[in-house]
Parts: structure tokens; sequence; C-alpha cells
């Protein structure tokens, strides 16, 4: 079966988040790491104030530099920033474009991104030169522990 889906370009305006920040390697993240902080800022997101989309939990990814692994925030956005409860942080993404593409259940992770970049490869399009390397919208609902998941990712590019 052939898994293509429609990419489509949207650009966001900067977005205030709070949520839990985590940092390892590919290994530790599929491990298990990331998806301790997705559980556990699902099962916090009351503590958190002024929360804009109570459905949707945001999955923010990071490089380090020179380092081989990453740093994730699951976070939710905010229309402001207040309180920040404790062991939680605030981050802010600046207005950025991003080629979007939805992620249906049943479908290849590898092959999603797969598809997206060649798409941004194929319209001429670069990746944007920032720390953030992409994001995930994950329904707030879903499991961290899913071999199956469905989100919307979103990877920043230069117009």
């Amino acid at each position: 079966m052939e898994q293509k889906n429609e990419a489509v370009l949207i650009t966001k305006e900067s977005f205030k988040a709070v949520g839990l920040k985590w940092a390892g390697t590919f290994a530790e993240a599929g491990a298990g790491g990331i998806r301790a902080v997705q559980t556990e800022i699902q099962n916090r997101v009351v503590e958190i104030k002024h929360v804009i989309d109570l459905e949707k939990l945001l999955g923010l990814s990071y490089h380090i530099n020179g380092e081989e692994g990453f740093t994730h925030y699951a976070v939710v956005e905010v229309d402001r920033v207040e309180d920040i409860p404790d062991g939680m942080m605030s981050i802010t993404l600046p207005t950025l474009t991003y080629a979007k593409y939805e992620h249906k259940k049943g479908q290849n992770i590898d092959t999603s991104y797969n598809n997206i970049n060649t798409w941004i490869e194929n319209q001429g399009y670069k990746l944007h030169k920032g720390d953030v390397t992409h994001f995930e919208v994950y329904p707030m609902h879903h499991d961290p522990y899913s071999k199956d998941p469905e989100f919307v990712a979103m990877i920043p590019i230069e117009t």
C-alpha cells in the first residue's frame, strides 16, 4: 500500500508554550524517555494556566549543538506565561513557515518523514536553519506508548 499524504505550507505566528523539557540521545528517546515526559504533561496539564487548547499536546524537537542527541519539549500552547508549575518551563517559538504533514494511524512514521522531506526538496524549499528541527501535534488523549500514533508533523522551512 502506497503511503501518500498531502503536505501543505502554513505560517504559524510566534507562540509561547509551557511544559516539560527532556534532553538525551536518540537511543534514550527510543527507550521511552520522551514518552515519560509526554505522559507526565498529560497528567499535569491542569496545573498550567492560560492553555489555548487542552486537546493538543505539542512535542518540540531541537538539535543539541555538536552532540548526538536532541532536546524535546512536551508542552501546551498558552496565551500568556504566568505561574509556571514546579519542574516546568516556558519556551517561545518565533513566527515560522512550516511544511505540515498529517501522519495517520496505520502508517509508517519513517515513511511519513521521508515523504515530507522529499516534498520539501521537490518544492525547492530549504530547511530552516534555526534550532527547532520540527514539532509534532498530538491529540492530548493519545497514548505516548502506542506503536501506532496519529499526529501532525510540522517542519520549519525557509521561504
